[in-house]
């Protein structure tokens, strides 16, 4: 792949030198003027020296595989929501309110199958089947064929130099929205508005019905009862032993379990405050939206059930004052 889009890059160097010999072949001054384009002046996207110009060839390498691995990766997530599909180029459901039907109408007969209620969780744990890591290993499967499956999540891996499970906690929505200017289409519930919430789920702004945050909200209540009941689990009652060896061992497994009952505990109480203070009232209004009020002002009227994005909350009191949107911001918060 790199060496294929380094040819590219070269290929189109030949062209602009071309070009510019043209120009000045027909005024006259191709004798005195240099017509050659050095190849970190080439502006594709693809170009690794015109994207990295500053960097050592090592890590213009790294950083050029970064980027791709994180493109696979946007795709990928694309491709859950069925805003794009392996089976046919371009965009698929990009119209407000778009269904799983509608997908379907296009791809009758998909090879990997969007997610069904627009509601993708992403969470520390595999609490659930439809969980975004989940999701990235079959489309991989899919992609790349299930036989290489691990060996390409190895690299990815290796190439993100961190777990899937880490870079979707922790880097993807940062990522997704640098992408994408600070107007993101996947819009991010969260248990706190800043990067550290228990509780995490992705759905997709072209797919977002009134009914959303309802759907967002079930998911939420079965993270609560799972982890609820994974924390009782690990605060009940030890087998019993006969040697005092294994009753140290025993000590220890307990202490350590009660640690991890405590951590969850904690997750347990901020994701019943979110749900108490935030999602609940939010899904009680049904609240619509409207594509052509934009990003800004439909993001912004989600008040704290979202990621907050420091580029959209500062306009908050000059979109407070428009008019125009079909659903104007009011009094979210």
């Amino acid at each position: 792949m790199s060496t294929q889009l380094d040819a590219q890059s070269e290929a189109q160097r030949e062209r602009e030198i071309r070009n510019n010999e043209i120009v000045a072949e027909a005024y006259g001054v191709r004798d005195v003027i240099d017509c050659d384009v050095p190849l970190e002046r080439v502006s594709l996207k693809r170009n690794k020296a015109f994207v990295y110009p500053k960097v050592s060839p090592k890590e213009r390498y790294e950083l050029f595989t970064l980027d791709l691995i994180k493109e696979l990766i946007s795709y990928a997530v694309g491709c859950m929501f069925g805003r794009y599909s392996l089976d046919k180029p371009g965009l698929i459901l990009a119209s407000q309110c778009e269904t799983i039907d509608d997908f379907h109408m296009k791809v009758p007969d998909p090879s990997f199958e969007p997610d069904a209620d627009n509601v993708i969780p992403m969470c520390e744990g595999d609490y659930f089947e439809d969980d975004i890591v989940v999701r990235f290993r079959k489309f991989i499967a899919v992609a790349f064929g299930a036989e290489h499956l691990e060996e390409n999540i190895a690299y990815i891996e290796q190439v993100l130099g961190k777990s899937l499970r880490k870079y979707f906690l922790n880097d993807f929505y940062n990522d997704h929205v640098k992408m994408y200017s600070n107007r993101p289409i996947y819009w991010q519930y969260a248990s706190r508005t800043d990067n550290k919430g228990s509780f995490k789920a992705l759905v997709y702004l072209h797919r977002y019905t009134p009914s959303t945050t309802s759907t967002v909200l079930a998911y939420l209540r079965d993270y609560i009862a799972r982890v609820s009941g994974y924390a009782e689990m690990l605060e009940g009652p030890q087998e019993a032993t006969n040697t005092a060896s294994a009753g140290k061992r025993t000590k220890a497994k307990t202490a350590k379990d009660l640690r991890e009952a405590d951590k969850l505990r904690k997750i347990v109480n901020e994701c019943k405050a979110y749900e108490d203070d935030v999602l609940y009232p939010l899904a009680t209004r049904n609240m619509p939206i409207d594509l052509d009020d934009g990003v800004l002002v439909n993001y912004l009227r989600m008040g704290k059930a979202v990621r907050a994005i420091p580029a959209i909350e500062k306009k908050r009191k000059e979109v407070e004052t428009w008019e125009w949107p079909v659903h104007p911001l009011g009094a979210e918060r």
